[in-house]
């Protein structure tokens, strides 16, 4: 079986699901010139437990775990099934590293999961499964919970980072226009983006100590563990492409990284075809 990539995805805030921006179509376009994977497993900062948890509901519930949003918001759901199968094996690999891991058969798909799948997977029909992010991280502790989950994407599973390259909510204007980006939010991307692109992981990894404005871009650092995991779980030695998404709200840059290549790339789409070279 192909080794599938892995990817980090920028979701943003929870209005990314009605309001696409330029990132909407772009996932759209990758998710169509991808084959189907036998399962996708998204972390999100937005389940966070001491020690790991895996979901392993058959059936995951569309969780609307925010507040004071368009009342359309809360209407969307995500019925994609769960993937119970390959979640007890996520169980077994993330305990053959040595973490702590359990079950846990109750757990459905925070924001942080079924909005960006909104976009890339829409049908919502290949199964999802969410591992919870422990709680006790920094960089290198993110990328080696990444290299622990990596035996799955060996296995047909593609794994989502679904975090924030920026994330400061305090600075967050819902009337801002993409020509009213920050240049601190500007700068910080581009120098994730050429960490990223060099393979440096070494340093990706030491981006909240040696990234310019890191404090301000991440007050926590919750939302850019996730791509600490997805580029974990790929490793330095494959190729990264970086897939647009501009900056939304003034603050929040919203591009994504796929790690590695696709396979059995079916390019319907000129934009998917480009993701496809």
């Amino acid at each position: 079986m192909t080794r599938w990539p892995t990817l980090f995805i920028s979701h943003g805030a929870p209005t990314f699901a009605i309001d696409p921006g330029i990132a909407g179509p772009a996932l759209t376009a990758l998710g169509m010139a991808l084959t189907r994977p036998k399962a996708v497993l998204v972390v999100s900062p937005h389940w966070m437990t001491r020690e790991p948890r895996v979901a392993t509901s058959a059936a995951p519930q569309t969780v609307h775990d925010f507040g004071g949003f368009p009342p359309a918001l809360y209407q969307l759901q995500y019925p994609a099934p769960g993937a119970p199968e390959v979640a007890q094996r996520a169980i077994e690999v993330l305990r053959a590293a040595g973490w702590a891991v359990e079950a846990d058969p109750q757990r459905g798909l925070d924001h942080g999961a079924w909005v960006p799948l909104l976009h890339l997977l829409p049908q919502a029909d290949v199964p999802v499964f969410q591992v919870s992010l422990p709680a006790r991280l920094d960089g290198a502790r993110a990328y080696a919970f990444g290299q622990a989950l990596a035996p799955l994407a060996d296995e047909g599973v593609l794994i989502v980072g679904s975090g924030s390259l920026t994330h400061n909510l305090h600075e967050v204007r819902f009337d801002a226009t993409g020509a009213d980006a920050e240049d601190y939010a500007l700068e910080f991307s581009a120098w994730i983006t050429q960490a990223v692109l060099s393979r440096d992981h070494t340093r990706l990894q030491q981006t909240m100590a040696v990234a310019p404005h890191a404090q301000r871009a991440h007050p926590t650092p919750e939302h850019l563990w996730p791509l600490m995991v997805a580029a974990g779980a790929a490793g330095a030695e494959v190729p990264a492409t970086r897939i647009e998404g501009g900056i939304t709200h003034g603050v929040l840059a919203m591009d994504a990284y796929l790690f590695g290549a696709i396979p059995g790339a079916a390019a319907a789409t000129p934009q998917a075809a480009a993701l496809a070279a």
